[in-house]
């Protein structure tokens, strides 16, 4: 079990996407009781920064994006240097490059980062082939060097991730741009097809082995849209026949304390579509499950 300090980070933005209510879901987990939930595991909990993205000053949403990505890098990489483990709590997705970027950029010295995506969605889209022009759908292009120098280049380098060392899970609304993107870098994709036939617990530990491989640590990116809406409603896009929650939180389970785990981000939670909180308490479920194992059960409770 880590002794790691838990440090929450949340990710004030909903810039990113064309339903801004994201920015609003890490303060309502912390009003709903995500803090406590996961101190009654033990774990020492710390809240630091919370990092609001701020459109007023950008001239237009991709601005504000590279903007706010540069500012959840430094307190990402912050708690990093402290010997926590950071857990970014979002936020619309286009959190990830500034998450992702930080911890790249950490364990560089010593290796590469290796991540998996869980998503509806692939998120592998560039300034060049997005019809919407929303940042939310560009972060996993920019972890690989594509895209906005602001998005794609923090730290004045590309390709924080290798296409090796990344898998995505569950995705089943894409565009072909982003699809052959990926297809030409050869990165892993398990469609949601995949993981009705396979098992997510069958897919789940193939992208575990895969990013454990020749890195120097590994993460875990979940979208709450890579769940069935049947159990998490409340996210800006959602899609039909997800991961069931139960299924996620059985196969996630001591995700956190491997002795290689470095950070873990939960993204897309919008608040003003989570009629009854019943997306607030999967979240809980989820990260409780993957940061506390020993009290699973008690988060299935909650």
């Amino acid at each position: 079990m880590t002794s790691k300090v838990l440090h929450l980070i949340g990710a004030e933005v909903g810039e990113g996407a064309s339903d801004g209510g994201c920015k609003w879901g890490a303060q309502a987990l912390r009003e709903r009781g995500v803090v406590q939930a996961l101190a009654t595991t033990g774990r020492v909990i710390t809240w630091g920064d919370s990092v609001t993205a701020q459109p007023q000053h950008a001239s237009s949403r991709l601005d504000a994006i590279e903007a706010f990505s540069r500012q959840l890098a430094m307190s990402v990489e912050r708690a990093l240097r402290q010997g926590h483990q950071p857990l970014v709590v979002g936020g619309d997705h286009s959190c990830a490059a500034g998450t992702w970027s930080a911890v790249a950029q950490f364990l560089r010295p010593e290796g590469a980062l290796g991540l998996i995506w869980i998503d509806a969605h692939l998120d592998a889209h560039t300034p060049q082939t997005s019809d919407s022009q929303a940042p939310h759908g560009m972060p996993l292009a920019a972890l690989l060097g594509h895209g906005s120098e602001g998005m794609a280049g923090l730290y004045g380098w590309r390709g924080k991730l290798l296409p090796a060392h990344v898998v995505v899970i569950g995705a089943r609304s894409y565009e072909p741009a982003e699809a052959e993107l990926l297809a030409a870098l050869d990165v892993r994709v398990m469609t949601m097809e995949e993981v009705l036939d396979r098992s997510f617990a069958a897919c789940f530990a193939e992208a575990r082995a895969i990013v454990k491989r020749n890195t120097a640590g590994w993460g875990l990116t979940l979208d709450l849209d890579g769940l069935d809406p049947l159990d998490a409603p409340g996210t800006g896009t959602p899609v039909e026949t997800g991961i069931r929650l139960a299924d996620a939180v059985h196969v996630l389970a001591g995700s956190g304390h491997d002795a290689d785990f470095v950070a873990m981000e939960l993204a897309e939670y919008n608040p003003l579509r989570d009629f009854g909180g019943r997306t607030a308490q999967a979240a809980m479920q989820l990260v409780c499950a993957a940061l506390a194992p020993d009290l699973r059960e008690l988060a299935l409770a909650a």
